[in-house]
This record gives C-alpha cells, structure tokens and sequence, in this order.
C-alpha cells in the first residue's frame, strides 16, 4: 500500500510539473528562445492565489474553485503583458537578448513577491477541500484528486486548442516556422503573444496547485524554471507530450527517493539522471534533434 501512496503522490505532483512543463515548451516553439521567467511566473501564480483569497469570504467553502479561473485570467493578462514588452520587441535581436530579458523579468518576479509578501513560506486554499478519501485502501486526499483532475482537464483542453481549432492551427503555424506563417497573414507577434499568455495561465494554475501541499517563496522560481527544462530535456526538446511524460517521470524520480533517502538526495541525483540523459540521448524520448532550438 505504501507503494500506491507513493505513485499516487508522484503522480499529482507530476500533474503539476506537467503544466509547468507545457507552458514553458509553448514559449520556446513560438518564440524559439527559452523564457527564463517561466519558473518565476509560477511563483507569482501561487502569490497571486495567496493575495485572492485574502480577498474572498470565510465562508466560502471551496474557496480553490473560485480561484483557479479568477488566477489563470490574471497571470494570462500578464503573460501577454510580459510578451509585449520583454520579448516581441526582441525578436529581430540575438537570442540572447531575450534571455537576458527574461532573467530580468524573473528577476523582478522574485523580488517584488519579496517585497510585497516577505520571504516566509505562503500558501494557498486547497483546490477541493483539506480531507482525506479511501480508494481501495489506500488513502488520497482530496487536493491530490483534485489536481489530477484539474491538470487533465487543462492538458485536453490546450491538446484540443492546438489541434481542433483555427487558432491551434496558426500558433502551431507560427510554432513551426514564424517568416512563413507571416508570409501567409498569420499575426505572428499576436500568436506569440497568445502562447506566452496560454503559458502564464498554466504557471498560475500550478502555481495555485503546488503553493497549498508545498507552499511557495518568493525564490522558488529557480528550481521550478530548472524542472521545466528538465522535463523538457527528458521527453524531448520541443514536445508537448515529451515535456508532460517527463514532468511525471521527474515527480516519479523525487518523490521515490526521497521517501528512500531524502529530498536533497533526490534533488542532487535529478541532474545526474539528467547528464545520463544527455549522454545516452540527448534528442529526449520523442524531441527533435536538441541542437535546433537552443
């Protein structure tokens, strides 16, 4: 039973890890460079949550999905914000204009949350209530449920977005060669905006997930921005579906260790997996060849 307890955590966090995932891979097929603030984005959700709900009644009862939609507009809004001023304007600019950029934003991120709400651990109303349920004797609470849910519900919703609809078909336009989606009328600058504010909304989603079982701190953007690549790097430099199946293997990984040795030890031996992997495939499990998007 401890294994089960085990998987079922692993696999709620990767839930987690996974929408950070896609949205950091969202930004780097639409705008090529990778977005350093990523990670940081997340953290403002989880602040962003934590500011709302001091705003809601006490007696709202699941106060979480009230939040949920009300944080993923703001950090949407915001994303399109951060891609108007930190990136579109760069885009005839060396990549690494737009990294520096990004850092600076990520930058700005950790220390404004510092400043606005100090650097002790915060945390935000769970999703679907704090209890516990029974399923086939082993016992899951209700916040892991609801996080599975709630990143399933996200993942099919930005996999139809992207494959059922006209718009999914002009940000993958744009996503796979910009100059001739604007060859053809495709708004590229408004396409890159749009996926930069799809990948804003997925932060603040987990950021509002993860900031209740983990709680959150002005400068967990870093290590949060490292897992995104991590996962990225695993599955596939470049895919969706790689990005998400590594997040779940990276949450996999930690979680087993840690409950065999511990958190740190689990943190460390991550990047080793990491150089094995580099060294063994570097293209990931379904990517394309690393060295085209760097």
């Amino acid at each position: 039973m401890l294994a089960a307890q085990l998987l079922v955590n692993a696999a709620a966090l990767g839930a987690a890890y996974a929408l950070i995932a896609l949205g950091f891979v969202l930004v780097l097929k639409a705008s090529g460079a990778v977005n350093f603030a990523h990670g940081d984005m997340v953290m403002a959700g989880g602040f962003l949550a934590v500011a709302l709900a001091s705003l809601l009644p006490a007696d709202i009862g699941v106060p979480g999905l009230i939040l949920l939609p009300l944080t993923m507009a703001l950090m949407g809004l915001f994303g399109l914000i951060i891609a108007w001023i930190a990136v579109i304007p760069l885009r005839g600019s060396p990549p690494s204009a737009v990294f520096i950029s990004t850092i600076a934003v990520g930058i700005v991120l950790a220390n404004g949350a510092n400043a606005l709400f100090g650097a002790a651990p915060r945390a935000a109303p769970p999703l679907a209530g704090a209890g516990m349920r029974d399923l086939a004797g082993v016992t899951i609470s209700s916040q892991s449920l609801a996080v599975l849910a709630t990143a399933a519900a996200l993942g099919a919703g930005l996999g139809f977005l992207l494959h059922r609809t006209q718009l999914g078909r002009k940000l993958r336009a744009v996503a796979e060669d910009a100059e001739m989606a604007r060859a053809l009328g495709i708004p590229a600058a408004r396409m890159i905006g749009l996926s930069f504010a799809l990948a804003a909304a997925l932060a603040g989603a987990a950021g509002l997930l993860l900031s209740y079982q983990f709680f959150i701190t002005p400068f967990d953007g870093g290590p949060l921005m490292l897992k995104a690549y991590i996962a990225t790097t695993i599955g596939g430099w470049g895919s969706l579906r790689g990005a998400a199946l590594g997040a779940f293997l990276i949450a996999l990984f930690e979680v087993a260790v840690a409950a065999l040795v511990s958190q740190p030890v689990a943190e460390g031996l991550l990047y080793v997996v990491l150089f094995v992997v580099l060294a063994l495939r570097p293209q990931g499990l379904f990517g394309e060849a690393a060295q085209i998007r760097a």
